[in-house]
């Protein structure tokens, strides 16, 4: 169901938006993919069921590490080296299988609705995308499809990216969603501290 402009933008306004570097990945798709969510190309949904475990983990061994502090608060350290450690290669993993570059990251303004970002290619409104999203911070990768809203000249002199494009997403899983949301609060407050 369609939702009016005025409740679409109202509900838009409900999600905060955040500027970002991050690695993302799209490629055009016709709109009969689009309209089934289930086929969403490439194993990366393995990735994102790893950051959910993950997650998962890291809250129940939060419980029982507040509990061994009180009487061991050695052992509690060493646990918790050992969580940094299990993070450390997860986050490697997952990268390694995103096959991510540094050289790959682009400028993106982000919210749990949409994404605008630089990018090499000029699109047209309407076009349906797939869109991957690693979200390395939060070991998080996210697969969704997107239809693109606007495509114009890049202001930045961005040679490798001359355009900037946005694009609203569609059909993405709740968990997906609840990924991003959780993400963008996230680097908000990250970047509302490091401006203090």
């Amino acid at each position: 169901m369609e939702l009016p402009n005025m409740a679409k933008s109202e509900e838009r306004r409900g999600f905060f938006r955040i500027d970002d570097e991050i690695n993302l990945f799209y490629k055009k798709v016709d709109e009969a993919t689009v309209t089934e969510p289930h086929r969403i190309s490439g194993n990366m949904l393995n990735n994102c069921s790893l950051s959910t475990a993950m997650g998962l983990a890291s809250q129940e061994s939060t419980v029982l590490l507040r509990r061994i502090e009180k009487d061991l608060p050695d052992v509690a350290d060493y646990l918790k080296l050992m969580d940094s450690k299990f993070e450390l290669l997860a986050q490697a993993i997952m990268m390694q299988s995103f096959e991510v570059k540094e050289s790959e990251t682009r400028n993106v303004n982000i919210s749990a609705t949409g994404i605008a970002f630089d990018c090499e290619d000029e699109l047209k409104e309407d076009d349906y995308l797939e869109v991957k999203l690693l979200l390395a911070s939060s070991l998080a990768v996210v697969v969704t499809y997107g239809r693109v809203v606007f495509c114009k000249k890049s202001t930045s002199n961005d040679r490798q990216h001359p355009y900037f494009v946005g694009v609203d997403f569609i059909n993405m899983s709740e968990e997906d969603r609840e990924l991003l949301i959780k993400y963008v609060v996230k680097k908000q407050l990250q970047q509302i501290r490091d401006k203090k």
